[in-house]
């Protein structure tokens, strides 16, 4: 089995797609990768859109691109649009706390799994937090009020990965054991 550290190790967020066409299947499997995120209450938020039409994806890429940036989305072949639902709790647990108590957490959880299966595949994943709602919602024909969380812009790198070395805070400034 591989090691879990060099997969989180080694994704990075793509800025350089070369717009070869991501094959279905391995789309498939990232969104199965999704669906077995953990879930708190097991109430799983999510719906995925996938979307692997180019002319599609280019508008998609289009609506990411907003205060001059992600430009570079426009190559990218593929996106999933990680979509919030309303969750469903069990009604003990429901009396207590609001249905949406967890849905961040599942959401972050299942995209964070599309991101790691699309790199155990050889894809190259960027995820946009920047995207124009209304757009999206008349383009993949939703609901206006529908909630997003994030698209996804998947595909593979133009070159060979050379991943920015990661910056991270240091292992004693964010935990500590008692």
């Amino acid at each position: 089995m591989a090691d879990f550290l060099e997969l989180a190790s080694s994704r990075y967020s793509c800025r350089n797609f070369s717009g070869a066409k991501v094959e279905r299947e391995k789309l498939v499997k990232c969104i199965e990768a999704a669906r077995l995120a953990p879930s708190g209450c097991n109430a799983q938020p999510w719906k995925f859109v996938v979307v692997d039409n180019p002319e599609i994806a280019l508008k998609v890429a289009e609506t990411t691109q907003q205060l001059g940036v992600n430009e570079y989305l426009a190559k990218a072949s593929a996106f999933i649009v990680v979509l919030e639902e309303h969750a469903v709790l069990m009604p003990k647990i429901a009396k207590m706390i609001d249905s949406q108590y967890f849905a961040k957490g599942d959401l972050g959880g299942a995209a964070l799994s599309i991101c790691l299966e699309a790199e155990s595949l050889g894809l190259a994943t960027c995820m946009a937090g920047l995207y124009d709602r209304p757009k999206l919602c008349e383009l993949l024909d939703l609901p206006k009020d529908q909630r997003f969380f994030l698209v996804i812009a998947v595909g593979y790198a133009a070159k060979e990965k050379e991943p920015r070395p990661k910056l991270r805070k240091s292992l004693d400034e964010i935990c500590r054991f008692v």
